[in-house]
């Protein structure tokens, strides 16, 4: 069982953060280990406040985890300020020197999805700038992809010039731009030194659609950990998210979270 890393925002109603991540993480049969950026106050209802970690104490925590439990991929998530996305440019620069080849998928989590700014301006320039040269791959929604591109980005027809644009930011960035605004729900994917593709999607009526970005980048970095080429890991991971929306059970007042173990048969337990 190998280990991998999500550093990302802690969503105690656990449709989203490190949480869900750890859940996808083992539905792929893998060890997750997490480091916090930023604590928050949220349910299924939207989230009400945010409070960043302190970065020295994240730093510290990337650090001790790599030391003793090193990872085979690293996802990102929510970074929550600019410290904090400074002090994971910072340990993931260090982890490249030593460990060069490892996936690093960053899912960009710029706003949540009730509207409240999860990343100021200067944590977004530092994205842009320092963070995406440094990882493999970015998987942002038709939102993000326009905010960090600069275009306007809102049918489909507009996503592949964006995402080239994106692409061009990193040193060898892959790209999956999810299409879940989109009708249909189709995924582009934008792999280095391939052709773009499109994924089909299919609409799946559910309220139970809490976190689908970060299941998405969770699985496609699981995939990758187990040796999946980009289409492959990506189409898998498009899938899985599909069907933890279609056996997801409602729960809460609002946008619930996924089934995010529905790959685990629990009947053995009983």
């Amino acid at each position: 069982m190998q280990t991998v890393l999500t550093i990302a925002g802690f969503d105690p109603s656990s449709g989203a953060g490190v949480t869900a991540d750890l859940m996808v993480f083992a539905a792929h049969g893998l060890f997750g280990t997490s480091a916090i950026t930023s604590l928050t106050v949220q349910s299924t209802q939207g989230v009400r406040s945010t409070h960043p970690i302190a970065p020295d104490v994240l730093l510290a925590t990337l650090r001790c985890l790599a030391e003793d439990l090193p990872p085979a991929g690293i996802k990102i998530g929510m970074l929550g300020s600019a410290a904090a996305t400074m002090a994971v440019i910072e340990f993931v620069e260090e982890l490249r020197s030593h460990l060069p080849h490892i996936p690093i998928v960053l899912d960009p989590v710029l706003r949540s999805s009730s509207g409240r700014e999860l990343l100021e301006p200067e944590g977004v320039e530092l994205v842009r700038t320092r963070l995406l040269p440094l990882v493999d791959w970015i998987t942002p929604n038709i939102d993000e992809l326009g905010f960090l591109s600069g275009l306007s980005v809102v049918t489909k027809a507009e996503v592949p010039n964006a995402a080239q644009v994106l692409q061009r930011l990193g040193a060898a960035l892959n790209v999956l731009a999810t299409g879940g605004h989109l009708t249909p729900p189709d995924d582009l994917l934008f792999a280095v030194e391939a052709e773009p593709v499109w994924l089909p999607g299919e609409y799946i009526a559910s309220r139970s659609t809490h976190g689908t970005g970060c299941a998405l980048s969770s699985a496609l970095l699981s995939r990758l950990v187990l040796g999946d080429e980009p289409y492959a890991a990506a189409l898998a991971a498009k899938q899985y998210v599909s069907e933890a929306i279609r056996t997801a059970t409602p729960r809460g007042m609002g946008r619930g979270p996924l089934n995010h173990l529905w790959p685990v048969d629990f009947r053995s337990l009983r």
